[in-house]
């Protein structure tokens, strides 16, 4: 009689695939839905850092600034956040103060399309 050779069979192996399967039905929407929270937290945080460091340029200066890198340049950021929905530096949207204060920027807004998990705008921010 022919000694029987180790190893798994494919019933072994099929329960073991649908065993992992079954875990990550479960485990990937949460996982895709902390991300999506994530990202949201930080540009909050990050529009709520810029709105503060251009409330501090005016009540410095008087005026607000050009644009961003005017509050880089004289250290009221370190630098640029990038905005987590578009991943770019470059997507911030500019809001201009009311008229007869001088500068460019007086809020900031993501530039990012689409909707928050709430249900209101990234744009709206």
């Amino acid at each position: 009689m022919k000694p029987r050779s180790r190893g798994f069979t494919l019933i072994e192996l099929l329960v073991v695939l649908a065993i992992i399967a079954t875990l990550m039905t479960i485990a990937l929407p949460r996982y895709f839905n902390s991300l999506e929270a994530s990202r949201e937290a930080t540009l909050r945080q990050s529009l709520a850092v810029m709105r503060e460091a251009l409330d501090h340029y005016y009540g410095d200066t008087g005026h607000y600034p050009e644009s961003l890198d005017q509050l880089v340049d004289q250290r009221y950021l370190r630098n640029t956040p990038v905005d987590p929905i578009t991943e770019r530096r470059d997507a911030w949207q500019l809001v201009p103060p009311p008229e007869g204060v001088a500068g460019s920027v007086a809020d900031i807004k993501s530039g990012a399309g689409g909707r928050a998990r709430d249900g209101s705008l990234y744009a709206d921010w």
